[in-house]
């Protein structure tokens, strides 16, 4: 009777928290009004991997016991995506629920944050509100600025624990660095002294790697990075078994975008989007999805989409300016879900690295279209190429020592590429130039292209016209500015059509066309290279351009075009802006024709007077001087 007294006064105690805790009225477990309840929600995100490497996705992977238990116990994901490939556009992404190039947070890292897009905060506010406990543990990340309201507590000791009453749900995000890009930028007296599970030996190596011992060992090493990513989500899934809270709580475990071996992280590959995404299913909140636990849905699901999910879970209404869709959560019809087929991604500066890639994943077919096609992959990057594996492919590839499928990352890019995933995973066979795929391309681009249209892809702006005139308010900016975009987009799709199709109306552009047009017009006469033969005579003297960035993009398009040595020009140029946004995107021209022409410099590009500094200028100059 004793125990019954005490287990009754409990039960009473629980349910009258629902009269204090908002959003909250009645108690979870063994109660029928425990729907009234919305669910605990919890990410667990691992930095820096795909989902490439765990044998739950693909056969060459290592054995995840936890993530596996957990996907008999919900769902696997098969086409999960990280929007971009890079931490900082794929975290804004995903808290936002935004397409990062429609509200201004493309660029990795930001040189200034953007403020949220009007009557829009990051997800975890509405799920506050709401009644829920927020807490991160830790890292955020953001290109945007947070604004108030979002985070109960953001910290390393965030918890769930810490939630001041023991009923109040919650939304947990913790995220696992032990696998981040970092983590491979070992030494030799490591490699010495560190062994991993697997013989390196025998390890697969994606085909566009060479087969060197460096190579392997760092796959090996690599994987027991996943390992560690395992553990991690068992400690984690046990702490809410203890607590008796699992059957009350959706899990999510992911990859915050793809990673970490050279030519993953950054890139719009595959090996860069495509994400583990496994979500444990509680069995007291089964009817708020339209599956089976144990079923891997064939639906296409972005990052865009995850704050979506996590408010229709709980209830919440999603605010109008997210650009995602629920793929989970009361009423959703499986039939629609499974109908969703595709995926889009963007790659801009990553650091001092600039270059503007964007992609569309349909079903099985993969299509890149690269918007400044004469930048390598392989374009310097300091952090990047701290990794020794890096290092070595660019010293094979200066030897001759890689096979096409192996040097393809140090040479020009194809303006379009599709891919047949299902036969090339690896997206190493552009069938673009076959004549049967023909239709299926000019699809694609088409869809691509109005696509990023209608979403006012702000990466048409050089990075400072855009801090210039953009910050304030990107969103409104790009509807203001739709038309212009809209024409920049339709003009950088010349670079699709022969040349001789478009020639006439590139060089009245040049001409007579606004700032932005002629700085597209330049761009696309680059991508033709030499195809433009004489033609070039007609173009205007790049000195005679007004704006920096036209200029600058004249200057590129001569040297590309072999008509004179662009060093000259191009030191002068970085010498004479005052703007360090400018001064980067001008270094990035200098390093590419520095690493990727025969030019030589008229002087030591180390003693470059730049006066408009800013950090990554600051790491361009370091590596001028070799000193990075």
């Amino acid at each position: 009777m004793k125990q019954f007294s005490i287990l009754s006064f409990l039960m009473q105690w629980i349910a009258c928290l629902g009269l204090f805790i908002p959003g909250l009225s009645a108690a979870r477990t063994n109660n029928p009004d425990k729907k009234a309840i919305p669910p605990n929600l919890v990410f667990l995100i691992s930095e820096d991997n795909s989902l490439h490497f765990m044998k739950l996705f693909d056969p060459n992977g290592v054995s995840t016991p936890a993530i596996e238990k957990m996907a008999t116990e919900g769902l696997t994901y098969t086409h999960a995506f990280s929007n971009a490939p890079v931490c900082s556009v794929a975290r804004s992404t995903l808290i936002t629920g935004t397409l990062a190039t429609r509200t201004g947070m493309h660029l990795h890292r930001k040189i200034q944050p953007v403020p949220m897009p009007e009557g829009l905060d990051m997800f975890p506010a509405y799920l506050r509100k709401a009644g829920y406990y927020t807490t991160n543990n830790a890292k955020k990340d953001y290109n945007a600025i947070e604004g108030e309201g979002v985070w109960d507590e953001s910290s390393n000791q965030a918890s769930w624990h810490n939630r001041p009453e023991p009923g109040q749900p919650f939304f947990h995000q913790e995220t696992f660095t032990g696998s981040h890009e970092s983590r491979l930028h070992f030494d030799q007296a490591r490699m010495d002294a560190y062994r991993p599970n697997d013989d390196p030996s025998q390890v697969r190596l994606f085909p566009m790697y060479p087969d060197t011992p460096l190579f392997r060992y760092t796959t090996a090493y690599h994987r027991d990075k996943i390992r560690e990513i395992d553990d991690w989500v068992a400690e984690k899934i046990r702490e809410l078994e203890e607590a008796g809270l699992l059957e009350n709580t959706f899990v999510f475990y992911f990859g915050d975008h793809g990673g970490v071996l050279p030519g993953s992280k950054g890139y719009l590959y595959e090996t860069g989007l495509n994400v583990p995404l496994v979500v444990r299913i509680p069995e007291n909140y089964q009817e708020l999805v339209p599956y089976q636990r144990g079923e891997s849905p064939e639906a296409f699901v972005s990052f865009i989409d995850f704050a979506p999910t996590l408010l229709q879970l709980a209830g919440v209404e999603v605010p109008e300016p997210m650009d995602g869709q629920p793929f989970l959560g009361k009423d959703l019809s499986r039939e629609t879900l499974e109908s969703r087929d595709e995926a889009y991604g963007y790659a801009d500066r990553f650091d001092e690295k600039y270059e503007m890639v964007r992609s569309l994943r349909k079903g099985k077919w993969k299509y890149i279209r690269s918007y400044q096609p004469w930048y390598p992959d392989a374009l310097h990057n300091n952090y990047r190429y701290k990794m020794r594996a890096f290092a070595e492919w660019r010293s094979l590839h200066g030897q001759g020592k890689l096979d096409p499928t192996e040097g393809a990352f140090f040479e020009s890019k194809p303006i379009e590429r599709l891919y047949n995933m299902e036969n090339d995973p690896f997206e190493t066979n552009n069938l673009a130039t076959e004549p049967g795929m023909a239709s299926r391309l000019r699809g694609m681009r088409q869809a691509l292209s109005a696509w990023l249209a209608a979403h006012n892809d702000l990466g048409f702006l050089p990075e400072n016209w855009f801090l210039e005139e953009a910050l304030a308010n990107p969103v409104a900016y790009g509807r203001s500015r739709h038309a212009d975009l809209e024409r920049a987009i339709a003009v950088s799709d010349w670079a699709t059509r022969p040349w001789s199709a478009i020639r006439e109306e590139l060089i009245q552009t040049l001409h007579t066309g606004t700032p932005l047009e002629r700085y597209w017009g330049y761009t696309v006469a680059a991508s033709f290279g030499k195809g433009i033969g004489s033609d070039y005579a007609q173009f205007p003297d790049w000195e005679k351009e007004s704006e920096a960035m036209v200029q600058l993009r004249a200057i590129e398009l001569a040297g590309i075009l072999e008509v004179k040595n662009p060093f000259p020009a191009l030191f002068s140029w970085i010498e004479r802006v005052g703007d360090p946004v400018e001064a980067l995107i001008g270094l990035n021209t200098l390093v590419y024709f520095l690493d990727h022409s025969n030019y030589e410099p008229e002087r030591d590009p180390a003693g470059l007077a730049v006066s408009a500094l800013n950090p990554e200028v600051e790491r361009r100059l370091a590596y001028l001087k070799g000193t990075w």
